[in-house]
């Protein structure tokens, strides 16, 4: 069943719930100065006054702080904080809420939310406070899923990402899809209406255009999956080659740390190692593989096994030579191994030991025969040119594409929504083109409109809004 413009409801909950009032811890659990607890709904001012009755909470101004002690039933004192108001609707779930900053113990807090729950609120169920802000306006569903995305951004260009679309940027690109299909779609639903006299109210070559418009910026959005997916999760980049070339070196030169066992001993490194970097606000997840070699020892095989899955799965590859007069034998190594759809960065380690010729003659000949694939000559051991390939990874992630306003997907459900809407657009497209009947044809612009519509909330399914909210933490 689908709901439009009807408030949804998580599958979950009953509707009557909806307006309890809610309780939860909202700073993260553990040792630290401060703890906030909130608490959402039409009583939470009424009930946060049995246990802090220092002032009546309703009879103050809105958004102001207030000192005050928290007593239990037997009158002894809990704690002493600071209480702030938020009055209906200026708030974030548009409802009363109050935030407590206790001391950070975990009696305190344990015993404050006990307080709570035995006058009157209820533990909050995860993501409800926002939820709530989406069933009361206050966000869509794209800005909802947004704010969990802020939470748990650990980079400066996925905190630009998350930011943009919690306030509404991304939104407001959808909404312009939607009311440039829904122009379009009135006029094939009028055309409908005038079946029998065989009437057209739109020029067809002006419908495709229209709809090829659309699309053009559907797809834009589609294309931008992978690289905002890769900020939010952090952009994978295998560093790959032969046993012996430095590859657990050059990890430990780029995380300036000793992170992989270095050895002489070809097959040390017998299965993937991983660690993460920000590099100019961007986190980097590199991974050092088993070096790649033709052996008999069965687990080191398995090593190389999965060396092979993470060159397939990463965004960029490091692929790590050893800096030699015979590049040719490096491109031939290289070719072995990447193919030409991959993005790939050649790294000729170990300059620091090449006495016989220029290291500059080989980066030109080796990226010259690998049609000007990007090579950087270094040397892991004492870190020449660390940097220079760090700029070379920026330079691999295109970070124009943050600075710009260009909205990017960085949600794997977002980007499912677009792909369907925009392959609906094909049919839509077809159906011109080849004189379909109007009512099909308003059938798959409806289907690109519910498509686009799940993306904020618009068109929704209790199912829908359960997968999205049951991942949050309780006091978001």
């Amino acid at each position: 069943m689908f709901r439009t413009k009807i408030p949804p409801i998580f599958a979950t909950m009953q509707i009557d719930k909806l307006n309890d009032t809610i309780v939860a811890l909202s700073t993260p659990q553990g040792s630290g100065a401060i703890a906030v607890i909130r608490l959402s709904g039409e009583m939470a001012f009424e009930i946060t006054n049995k246990f802090f009755k220092s002032k009546k909470l309703s009879e103050q101004e809105s958004h102001t702080a207030h000192f005050g002690l928290i007593k239990d039933e037997n009158n002894i004192v809990i704690d002493e904080v600071v209480t702030t108001i938020f009055k209906a609707p200026k708030t974030y779930t548009a409802q009363n809420i109050v935030e407590i900053s206790c001391h950070c113990s975990d009696y305190i807090i344990k015993k404050i939310i006990e307080l709570a729950i035995k006058n009157g609120a209820r533990l909050a169920e995860a993501g409800e406070f926002t939820m709530r802000a989406f069933l009361n306006g206050k966000l869509d569903l794209a800005q909802a899923e947004a704010v969990a995305d802020l939470i748990a951004t650990e980079s400066e260009s996925a905190h630009r990402i998350a930011m943009q679309q919690v306030r509404g940027g991304f939104s407001a690109e959808i909404q312009e899809l939607r009311n440039h299909l829904i122009k379009f779609a009135s006029l094939i639903e009028l055309e409908n209406d005038f079946g029998e006299e065989d009437v057209e109210f739109a020029d067809r070559n002006e419908l495709i255009q229209t709809v090829n418009n659309i699309q053009a910026k559907i797809s834009a959005l589609i294309d931008s999956f992978k690289y905002g997916n890769a900020i939010k999760k952090g952009v994978p980049v295998a560093i790959v080659g032969s046993p012996n070339v430095g590859k657990s070196t050059l990890l430990n030169a780029l995380l300036n740390e000793d992170k992989a066992i270095v050895s002489p001993i070809a097959g040390t490194t017998r299965d993937i190692i991983e660690d993460t970097i920000i590099i100019n606000g961007i986190q980097f997840r590199f991974i050092d593989t088993a070096g790649i070699r033709e052996t008999e020892d069965f687990v080191e095989n398995l090593g190389i096994d999965r060396s092979k899955e993470q060159i397939e799965k990463a965004q960029i590859i490091i692929y790590l030579a050893e800096i030699a007069e015979d590049f040719e034998a490096i491109v031939t190594e290289y070719k072995k191994l990447i193919s030409k759809e991959q993005t790939a960065i050649i790294v000729l380690n170990k300059s620091d030991e090449l006495k016989t010729c220029h290291t500059y003659d080989i980066e030109e000949a080796v990226s010259t025969l690998l049609n000007r694939t990007t090579t950087i000559a270094i040397s892991a051991k004492e870190k020449t040119n660390i940097d220079k390939l760090k700029k070379a990874l920026i330079d691999k992630v295109q970070t124009e594409n943050i600075s710009s306003n260009q909205t990017i997907v960085s949600n794997a459900r977002h980007h499912t929504a677009f792909q369907n809407a925009f392959d609906s657009l094909n049919n839509v497209i077809y159906g011109l083109e080849n004189q379909i009947p109007s009512d099909i044809i308003a059938l798959d612009i409806r289907h690109a409109l519910q498509y686009l519509g799940e993306i904020a909330g618009v068109i929704t399914t209790d199912d829908l809004l359960d997968s999205i909210f049951r991942d949050f933490c309780i006091g978001k």
